[in-house]
């Protein structure tokens, strides 16, 4: 069981995805440590703000189950996150997409049948989602501002593609970066949760009596209930995180087999292309060699000009041409 700090809670909603699994671990996680639950929501109000648009909605999700799953142990929760809820909520309408406004205000309506939040808190909670003038339709986004390491990607991309339709190397630098990537994603799998013995251990070392219900009879006095009721919230933390841990493992290796599939695929168009240019070569070295065939042969068919006979004779040689203009 990881303990607790700042980074390590930041660590994990960078990590943080959209499935229930991911969303119930890290609130296991987070009820577990809720002696730090006013610490814990500053860090999450922070770091909502600085999640993609795409993950605000998760963050208050998130929240939800954290606070309905801790009421039972402590108001803590509830009371920190009602500081924050309202800018929260209007930070996620006005930056988040129009679809994101249904399912808070699901959310919103949950809290109020469940009693979590007094009425009047869920009506400021509503306006202030109401009020956010979110989202802004796309022709009235104002323009990003990009930097020039943003804009020198950008025409490298493009250069990168007008490249592709006319640069012969452009198969061996795709396969090289998807070679890379794939090396990157093996080696990442040598860490992967299905081979951490410590903690498959920890697992199987676990007392009968947190699985077996039936067990429960045995159980006579308070103390004995308590130190089995800790057993089994840091028994569900243990399995939930990892669980968590095998259900990215699973999601790390559906992506390794897409790769392996695009690898096997670039591989073969490269060996085709190879098997073309081999082809290719074969017919030049082919013709280049039948040149050398003919030139050869012509060569010997030419006449030995060292065996003609010496047509001078004992002729006198030509007059030079001081001979010619001698006055003499």
């Amino acid at each position: 069981m990881s303990s607790f700090s700042e980074s390590a809670l930041e660590k994990k909603l960078t990590e943080l995805s959209s499935s229930q699994q991911s969303v119930q671990t890290l609130s296991l996680w987070i009820i577990h440590h809720r002696k730090h639950s006013a610490l814990i929501v500053k860090v999450w109000h922070r770091e909502l703000k600085k999640a993609k648009t795409s993950r605000k909605l998760t963050f208050l999700y998130l929240a939800n189950d954290v606070i309905q799953n801790s009421k039972k142990k402590g108001p803590e929760f509830a009371k920190d996150f009602e500081t924050v809820l309202v800018d929260a909520c209007s930070h996620v309408a006005r930056e988040a997409e129009e679809s994101c406004k249904k399912p808070m205000e699901r959310l919103l309506n949950i809290w109020k049948e469940r009693s979590l939040y007094r009425a009047d808190f869920i009506q400021q909670l509503k306006l202030a989602i109401e009020d956010s003038n979110s989202p802004r339709p796309s022709e009235e986004k104002k323009p990003v501002k990009r930097s020039y390491q943003k804009v020198q990607e950008e025409e490298d991309e493009e250069d990168d593609d007008y490249r592709s339709h006319s640069s012969p190397h452009t198969t061996d630098i795709s396969g090289t970066q998807l070679t890379e990537e794939l090396v990157k994603a093996l080696q990442d799998l040598e860490n992967a949760a299905s081979g951490d013995a410590a903690v498959r251990q920890k697992i199987a070392s676990l007392p009968q009596e947190v699985q077996d219900v039936s067990l429960l009879e045995k159980i006579t006095d308070k103390d004995a209930a308590d130190k089995l009721s800790k057993t089994v919230d840091e028994a569900c933390l243990l399995l939930a995180e990892y669980n968590g841990r095998l259900a990215a493992e699973l999601e790390d290796r559906r992506q390794l087999a897409r790769m392996l599939t695009e690898y096997i695929g670039s591989q073969r168009e490269a060996l085709s292309e190879r098997e073309k240019k081999l082809e290719e070569y074969k017919q030049k070295l082919a013709r280049v060699t039948m040149v050398r065939k003919e030139l050869k042969s012509h060569i010997q068919s030419l006449p030995d000009l060292s065996l003609l006979p010496n047509v001078t004779g004992g002729l006198a040689p030509l007059p030079s041409a001081g001979d010619l203009f001698s006055t003499d």
